[in-house]
């Protein structure tokens, strides 16, 4: 047994979700990313002297919308705390966090038939951001954005419920799926609308008790997850193994030389000095808000994924990667009520438009292609109109365009040759062409004949029906 084999991983995570509300938590400046910086601040996300915050209506719905389908226990009594530390990007010198009395508690994420437990839901402001400038240590510094103070933030806690770095990232992707399910967050990493920490540890197997943990900070993507926390645990293991202890510390991940560093040293709650922040009431939630909220929560994931699997026979691979984004879920939803074969429609989507969207980095959003202008292209591949060839670069043509397939066939004049007569004088072109290949065939190389089928195909630009072109062949050589 290797030594890695004698570990396992005990693993927990806070994910940071920036509420996509339109004005900031605690006044109604705008949440617009990418704005020039410092100039989405006023007095109170700035925490000039005699200012009050007050608590956005909207950001509160969200996070109850977002703590009930994460199935938590909301707290009808909550309350906002000051945590204190002094950083040049917190314009107070603390974060207004809630500690002791969370929003919700006790909630849970089904990830490949197992519940990793969700240990607290709150709000919190986020902070602005330092961009560092300059080359060389004699020519360095840093500017301060404050635009994304004030942001409101979902902290959602994980108990150390995860053992592997692939269980994190499918727990990440599917907290990410039901965010983006309820409309309370775009959760677009790359923007920093999601964020991720990890505690990490390790223990020799059969041990109960918990080893000394790590916290890897902001994390920004699921490969960063996924590769850090790997790195983190063999090192864990390497420190161990060594006779040494692992040091409770915060590190940072290195993407590029794909390593972990140290940041600092890991605080505790005791070092932030919480008390309960005196600028704002505590929040009183009663039965009749909750019950309003639940009927905002559309179907979910899990039960849009049984669905597709029990209405429309897909296979359960197909329905879990169709509903890994709403949007694409929607889109196959509309597609699969419309066309006869839903699981042709799946084939389509995983293939070619996953294809596209990965290649370009566009969001389903932007892709141009509706659900109607897909049906009717398979509608006209299935009336003989056009090839299965010609039907995927009549896909590529909408994928870039949004043209509906019939404009596009009719403008580059791809229509399906079915008439036999001209079929059969390709074909008779063909055959005299390639004697050899004709003979091959005729003795028994089966495979002769597929290349006898892609020289009548390349001859008629694609554009060939491919089995008027196969029963033309066969009937010319004898074989019919």
């Amino acid at each position: 047994m290797s030594e890695n084999e004698r570990y396992e991983a005990v693993i927990g995570l806070e994910v940071h979700v920036e509420l996509g509300t339109k004005t900031k938590i605690f006044c109604n400046c705008p949440t617009t990313f990418g704005g020039e910086p410092n100039t989405q601040v006023c007095p109170v996300c700035l925490g000039l002297p005699g200012v009050l915050p007050v608590l956005n209506e909207k950001v509160l719905r969200y996070a109850l919308r977002a703590a009930l389908a994460l199935n938590c226990e909301v707290a009808r009594f909550s309350r906002f705390d000051r945590k204190n530390y002094p950083y040049p990007d917190l314009p107070k010198n603390y974060q207004i966090s809630q500690y002791d009395l969370p929003l919700a508690r006790n909630g849970y994420v089904e990830v490949n038939g197992r519940r990793i437990r969700i240990k607290r839901l709150h709000l919190e402001e986020d902070a602005g951001k330092l961009l560092h400038e300059g080359d060389g240590a004699q020519d360095k510094w840093s500017l301060v954005d404050y635009n994304r103070a004030g942001v409101p933030l979902a902290e959602i806690v994980s108990e150390p419920d995860i053992r592997t770095p692939s269980e994190a990232r499918a727990y990440l992707e599917s907290l990410k799926a039901i965010l983006q399910y309820i409309g309370v967050s775009d959760c677009k990493m790359e923007e920093g609308s999601l964020r991720c920490d990890t505690n990490v540890s390790v223990r020799r197997k059969g041990e109960t008790g918990f080893g000394t943990r790590t916290e890897l900070k902001n994390l920004n993507s699921f490969k960063a997850v996924e590769k850090s926390l790997e790195y983190e645990i063999a090192r864990q293991i390497s420190v161990l193994e060594d006779g040494e202890e692992v040091v409770q510390e915060t590190r940072a991940w290195d993407e590029s030389r794909e390593i972990t560093v140290p940041l600092r040293g890991k605080e505790e709650a005791h070092d932030y000095r919480y008390f309960p922040d005196p600028d704002l009431v505590p929040v009183v939630v009663d039965q009749a808000l909750l019950d309003e909220i639940r009927k905002e929560i559309p179907e979910l994931p899990s039960a849009k994924r049984q669905r597709f699997i029990r209405e429309y026979g897909i296979p359960e691979y197909d329905a879990g990667v169709l509903t890994a984004d709403k949007r694409l879920a929607d889109f196959f939803d509309e597609c699969a009520s419309r066309y006869r074969d839903p699981k042709v429609v799946s084939n389509w989507l995983m293939g070619e438009y996953l294809k596209y969207a990965n290649a370009t980095g566009l969001s389903f959003a932007e892709i141009p292609v509706t659900p109607e202008g897909l049906v009717e292209l398979l509608n006209l591949q299935d009336e003989g109109v056009i090839s299965g060839k010609i039907a995927k670069t009549v896909f590529e043509e909408m994928l870039k365009t949004g043209e509906r397939p019939s404009e596009i066939v009719k403008k580059r004049g791809l229509v399906q040759i079915s008439d036999e007569n001209a079929i059969y004088a390709v074909v008779d072109e063909v055959i005299a062409s390639n004697p050899n290949v004709v003979r091959d065939y005729l003795g028994g190389k089966e495979k002769a004949f597929g290349f006898l089928v892609g020289q009548v195909m390349k001859a008629t630009g694609g554009k060939a029906n491919p089995a008027k072109v196969n029963a033309a062949l066969k009937k010319r050589l004898g074989k019919e």
